[in-house]
């Protein structure tokens, strides 16, 4: 079950990934650069409201415009909105860089209206995958050939260690869902026929998470969850080695089946 929003409840809710770090500081500055503008213009206008109002005995006074001032409120703008386009981007720049070495590969598949989480065996290596090879007895697309394919196992929660980093590679077995895990500042789109292989994060601290899907795709979207959990890396070990003792991968092949033992 997922942590219970605490505090604030109009604001986001706490972050716990690195990339989440940076995530937050751009958002809170647009926040606040916003709020800001818009007390100034209201605050200006409402003053021009009170000094310019209809009196009876004084004139109108028509202006043809101020070239300084015009110069002024264009200028700015741009300057900050050029600001906020390069500090955006080094900030999206370093959600996309290639993930480290070291990192866990998990594979993600969401379909209606669940998700399927495909880990690495002992050797640590995921069995070869394609989307084109989806199909009812082969769920994840798996390469029947690849000797991994008989490490492999599946789960309904995403289980990870806490600091170590997390390369998830997303995929839908038929329509387009979202990944959205709001503590990890992450939302991906999951399209059908495409493997999406950017999404990496390393949490900041243990705890209980929730997966959902963020794209209306059908009747049962809004229960289209799943637990995650973070946890200690002796506590992830410790549950790691017990399910690499049961691969639970089942693939089917005209010719060729592969089918481990059932969690």
């Amino acid at each position: 079950m997922a942590e219970s929003r605490t505090g604030n409840i109009y604001w986001t809710p706490p972050n716990v990934t690195i990339n989440g770090i940076e995530t937050d500081k751009l958002l809170s500055f647009i926040f606040w650069l916003t709020t800001f503008v818009f007390f100034a213009t209201q605050t200006v206008y409402i003053y021009y409201l009170i000094k310019y109002r209809r009196r009876p005995g004084v004139k109108a006074h028509y202006s043809h415009g101020n070239n300084t001032l015009e110069i002024i409120w264009t200028t700015l703008p741009t300057l900050i909105f050029l600001g906020l386009a390069i500090y955006g981007n080094r900030v999206w720049y370093n959600i996309h860089r290639p993930p480290p070495e070291d990192a866990l590969n998990v594979e993600i598949t969401g379909y209606q209206f669940a998700w399927d989480m495909r880990y690495p065996g002992a050797s640590g290596i995921l069995a070869r995958s394609d989307v084109r090879n989806i199909t009812s007895d082969n769920k994840f697309g798996i390469d029947i050939t690849d000797p991994h394919a008989k490490e492999d196992f599946t789960t309904t929660e995403l289980v990870i260690p806490v600091g170590r980093a997390v390369h998830v590679f997303l995929r839908s077995r038929d329509v387009i869902h979202a990944f959205y895990v709001p503590e990890f500042r992450i939302y991906q789109d999951v399209v059908p026929g495409r493997t999406i292989a950017w999404v990496w994060f390393r949490t900041l601290r243990q705890g209980n998470f929730q997966l959902a899907c963020s794209q209306l795709c059908g009747k049962g979207h809004y229960n289209m969850k799943a637990p995650i959990r973070v946890v200690s890396q002796e506590e992830y070990d410790k549950w790691y080695a017990e399910k690499i003792k049961k691969p639970n991968i089942v693939v089917g092949a005209p010719e060729v089946a592969l089918q481990m033992s059932s969690n």
